[in-house]
């Protein structure tokens, strides 16, 4: 086989029935060339498909010899530190796109995205929530939480203080992943498989989904729910909030364009075409009835926002005397302040 969709050598924690909790992929490799996958077949046998293939310390050696003989030095260089692990090593080759079926596969993709060489909802993650197991993230890393107990009380004894993080089926993005270019107040709130562009500053309250993110620069100060992606030079405010599809918004796929407003405590649950705002405080649904308002101030016509949807240089505010909720042409778009992005 020539070809491939991806490649990736990664270590990572099993519990003690051998089964993964989590793989880190320090350089993941989106369409590896001939040379790569013949090393894999010729030390591990591969015969194609997607797999994920566990991998002594020897194989990593003769894995870097023979990805050394072949002028790809970062691999090579990373199997002769893996050489030297005593962790679980695993050797993760997917001949396609298709839907993950292993833990090892799952964590592929989602590295894939916060290494920016996917984009969301450009690769099949079908099933992806069964093949990540709900797992407590300590100060000694991935515990199962069957054998939590144990390790908490075991530190005890030994002096020290177990952490526990979060119970969750997502790590922590910056503990995988670091984008350049880019300034998190807390790492907590971004999940791995995010995709954070060059220039985003994601502030103490902002967070990012998986499958989900900035093209950049941006800067997010609320939630970026599942699957939405905000296009360049836009703001999500303090509070505001983007509904995606795993928190009812059924297929639509939520977006910002470029330099879009999200006011203060606002949100969106229709897609935004570029330089649209919602002023503070409103919470735009597909049903929302929205008055029309033309260049005089005068309302024309009542629709529902999905018929919106997409459209380019839209206000949409809310009257404060009836309440109604208006949009009108949208003529002071919002630009970011490029001292807050240009040193990232």
């Amino acid at each position: 086989m020539s070809k491939a969709f991806a490649l990736a050598l990664g270590c990572g924690t099993q519990n003690r029935n051998e089964e993964w909790l989590e793989v880190y992929y320090p350089a993941p490799v989106l369409h590896p060339d001939a040379a790569l996958i013949k090393a894999v077949d010729e030390v591990l046998g591969y015969d194609g498909g997607n797999v994920a293939l566990p991998l002594t310390k020897r194989q990593a050696g003769q894995l870097a010899r023979a990805w050394r003989e072949s002028a790809h030095e970062e691999q090579a260089s990373y199997a002769v530190a893996f050489q030297e692990s005593d962790q679980p090593l695993v050797l993760t080759l997917l001949e396609t796109d298709d839907a993950p079926v292993s833990t090892p596969e799952a964590y592929l993709k989602l590295h894939l995205l916060s290494h920016r060489l996917v984009r969301p909802h450009s690769v099949d993650l079908t099933g992806l929530f069964a093949l990540l197991p709900n797992v407590a993230w300590t100060s000694e890393g991935a515990i199962d939480l069957d054998e939590l107990p144990e390790k908490r009380l075991l530190a005890r004894l030994d002096g020290r203080l177990l952490s526990i993080y979060a119970v969750d089926k997502f790590p922590c993005m910056a503990d995988y992943v670091v984008p350049s270019g880019v300034r998190i107040a807390d790492t907590a709130r971004v999940r791995l498989g995010a995709y954070v562009g060059e220039g985003t500053t994601i502030m103490h309250e902002g967070f990012i989904n998986f499958n989900a993110g900035t093209e950049g620069p941006g800067m997010i100060e609320g939630r970026v729910s599942a699957g939405v992606v905000v296009g360049r030079g836009s703001d999500i405010g303090g509070g505001a909030s983007t509904m995606g599809t795993l928190s009812g918004g059924g297929n639509i796929v939520i977006s910002l364009g470029e330099d879009c407003l999200l006011g203060a405590n606002a949100g969106t649950g229709i897609p935004l075409g570029d330089r649209c705002t919602v002023e503070s405080g409103l919470y735009i649904t597909a049903g929302t009835k929205v008055n029309l308002i033309d260049t005089a101030g005068q309302p024309t016509r009542v629709v529902k926002a999905r018929e919106l949807a997409g459209r380019n240089d839209l206000l949409f505010r809310r009257n404060s005397l009836s309440g109604a909720v208006e949009c009108l042409a949208n003529t002071d778009a919002a630009t970011l302040n490029g001292e807050l992005h240009q040193h990232n």
